[in-house]
C-alpha cells in the first residue's frame, strides 16, 4: 500500500492546482502554466508526489530548483519560478493549525520549514533559500476527517514566502514533498488559524490509490478576507443605529420646544 496526501492549509502548489482542475479550467495562470508544463499529471495526481528511498537525505536526493517537485520529471510545473503561486494569507508568530491531506493515512514524520528573509519567488527555490532547521516538527499526529492535524505557530514573516513540508514515511519508503505559498500580513486582530473544521474532500483508504479528488483548499485561503469584510459590515451597522438614534432625539427635543412657544 502507498501512502497519499499534500498539505492543503496552508494549501500547496499540488493541492491549489488540484482543486483548480485541468489547464483549461484553471483559475489562476500559475496553475495553468504547471499543469501544461507537468503534461497531464496533475490535477490528477495532485497527491502523489512521492520520491522512494530518501531516508533523510533530502538535501543529497533532491537538487535544487527542483524542491517543489521532488525532482520527478512528472511535476516540474510545480518548480515553476513566479510571483504570482495562489497565496494563503497569515499572520506572522500567530497560532495555526496545519492540515495534510492523507488520502490513505500512513506513520511517518512531518518537517515544516519557511523560506529565509530576502526570499525571492521569481527565482527557482534552492535549499539554500530554506532555514537550516524546521520550524515544527510532528511524528504521527491526529488523522481526522481525512487530513493529518499539527498544531503549531507561524514563523516571524513579512510578505510572500513558501513553506516547505517533508513527510517522510516511516512505514514505507516514501517520502513526500510540498510548496505552500504564504502571504504574511500583521494583524492587529485576535491569532488564530484558518477554520479546522470537517472538510469535504476525496475519501480516505485503499480505493485512494487511483486519482483522487480535488482537496478542499480555497476557504481556507479567504477566510482572513471575510473576517475583515464582517467587521467592516459590523461597524456600518453600529454607525447606522447610532445616526438613527441621535436624529430620533433631535426631533424631539425640536417638537417639545415648538409646543412651549407663546402664541
Amino acid at each position: 500500500m502507498r501512502a497519499h496526501g499534500a498539505l492543503e492549509e496552508p494549501a500547496s502548489r499540488a493541492a491549489a492546482c488540484g482543486a483548480e482542475g485541468s489547464a483549461a479550467a484553471a483559475r489562476s495562470a500559475a496553475c495553468r502554466a504547471a499543469v501544461r508544463a507537468s503534461g497531464g499529471v496533475l490535477p490528477r495526481a495532485w497527491d502523489d508526489l512521492r520520491v522512494p528511498d530518501v531516508a533523510g537525505r533530502d538535501r543529497q536526493v533532491i537538487p535544487d530548483g527542483k524542491l517543489c517537485s521532488g525532482g520527478l520529471p512528472a511535476f516540474k510545473g510545480l518548480d515553476l519560478a513566479r510571483a504570482d503561486w495562489p497565496a494563503t494569507p497569515v499572520r506572522p508568530g500567530a497560532r495555526f493549525t496545519f492540515k495534510y491531506r492523507g488520502t490513505i493515512p500512513h506513520r511517518g514524520t512531518f518537517r515544516l520549514y519557511v523560506t529565509k528573509k530576502g526570499y525571492d519567488p521569481a527565482k527557482p527555490l534552492r535549499w539554500a533559500d530554506l532555514e537550516r532547521e524546521p520550524f515544527l516538527t510532528a511524528t504521527d499526529p491526529a488523522f481526522k476527517n481525512g487530513s493529518y492535524t499539527i498544531k503549531g505557530r507561524l514563523p516571524a514573516r513579512t510578505g510572500r514566502h513558501l513553506i516547505y513540508t517533508i513527510w517522510q514515511n516511516s512505514d514505507t519508503p516514501d517520502t513526500y514533498y510540498s510548496c505552500s505559498d504564504v502571504l504574511f500580513r500583521p494583524s492587529t486582530g485576535p491569532s488564530t488559524g484558518p477554520s479546522t473544521g470537517p472538510s469535504t474532500g476525496p475519501s480516505t483508504g485503499a480505493a485512494g490509490a487511483g486519482a483522487a479528488g480535488a482537496p478542499p483548499v480555497r476557504q481556507a485561503a479567504v477566510s482572513t478576507q471575510a473576517r475583515a469584510r464582517r467587521a467592516d459590515a459590523s461597524w456600518l451597522v453600529g454607525g447606522s443605529v447610532v445616526l438613527a438614534g441621535c436624529a430620533g432625539t433631535m426631533g424631539l427635543l425640536i417638537g417639545r420646544l415648538r409646543h412651549r412657544r407663546p402664541n
